[in-house]
């Protein structure tokens, strides 16, 4: 549940600055009419996004009766998964430093174009986040299907990651945003080498790929299934006692390099001259650009 919770508390985190962003821009440049715009738009990504994640589910469960298509549509899912986690994590790292000057750039052009404009712009925003979170979860949560524990820890990780957007709008914490990113950015690499290895095995088991009976190793007897920390390995980063060699392969063919890749330090270039911002705007930009910025917690300022 874990690992569930990790997907929740990070995508809802990104989605929830986003937020701050367009709604600090608009509270700065005195156009609070257009919020409930804003509000809508996000209303409509999260709808449409649960929407997603519940179709995923109904084809999975009823219109796939057979097992192997059953298995290939998990196997697939569960690339994609990993395609998107990876894709999601680099693009974060690189876009940080810009992404709140080009959310405010497209917002003042949808203003100037009009109520569904804005509302288009905040739902675009908002709809990735919640597509790829729908689709990582059903994938992270495949070993646990018929418990609604996945689910409640993905929900408290949303309401938890929301808080933390909420607190950091109003500067009442301060949280070095950079480090958390970085920590839950080498976490779900893991949790990715783990839906990626749940995904070999499902084209193992559907016949596409061979050797589902050719076990790498098998240390059962030191990592019994049925104890607790052998259930918390699986559930975080599917780690199992008797992997095949495809698993594997997979889970160590992915994690070393991409995590190699996104703890390499990264070159900075100089930071611009700052200026004094409102506290609700420099919460939003801490927020957005704290990735790409270690000194991104530093306390906001009231003009």
């Amino acid at each position: 549940m874990f690992a569930t919770y990790l997907i929740g508390l990070r995508e809802g985190l990104e989605a929830t600055l986003v937020v701050s962003i367009l709604v600090a821009f608009l509270v700065k440049s005195q156009r609070r009419d257009r919020l409930p715009q804003v509000w809508a738009g996000v209303g409509l990504a999260v709808a449409l996004s649960v929407l997603f994640g519940w179709l995923i589910e109904y084809t999975s469960t009823s219109l796939l009766s057979r097992s192997e298509d059953r298995e290939l549509f998990e196997a697939i899912t569960s690339v994609a998964a990993v395609v998107f986690v990876t894709w999601m994590i680099f693009w974060m790292r690189r876009a940080a430093r810009s992404i709140a000057g080009e959310l405010r750039g497209k917002l003042t052009e949808a203003l100037a174009v009009g109520s569904l404009a804005v509302a288009g712009m905040a739902f675009l925003a908002v709809i990735r986040e919640g597509l790829e979170t729908a689709l990582i979860f059903y994938s992270a949560a495949q070993g646990a299907a018929g418990d609604s524990g996945p689910l409640l820890a993905l929900i408290g990780g949303i309401v938890t990651a929301v808080l933390l957007g909420v607190l950091l709008y109003a500067s009442a914490v301060r949280i070095n945003l950079s480090t958390f990113f970085t920590w839950t950015g080498a976490l779900l690499i893991l949790v990715a080498a783990g839906i990626l290895k749940y995904g070999v095995h499902d084209f193992q088991e559907a016949g596409v790929l061979p050797g589902l009976n050719d076990l790498a190793f098998d240390i059962t007897s030191a990592l019994d299934p049925s104890t607790w920390y052998a259930a918390l390995l699986a559930g975080m980063f599917n780690v199992t006692p008797a992997p095949t060699v495809l698993e594997t392969i997979a889970w160590v063919g992915y994690a070393v390099p991409v995590l190699l890749l996104f703890l390499r330090p990264s070159r900075r270039k100089p930071a611009p001259a700052t200026t004094t911002t409102t506290v609700a705007e420099r919460g939003a930009d801490t927020g957005a650009e704290a990735e790409a910025e270690a000194d991104a917690a530093t306390t906001p300022q009231r003009a």
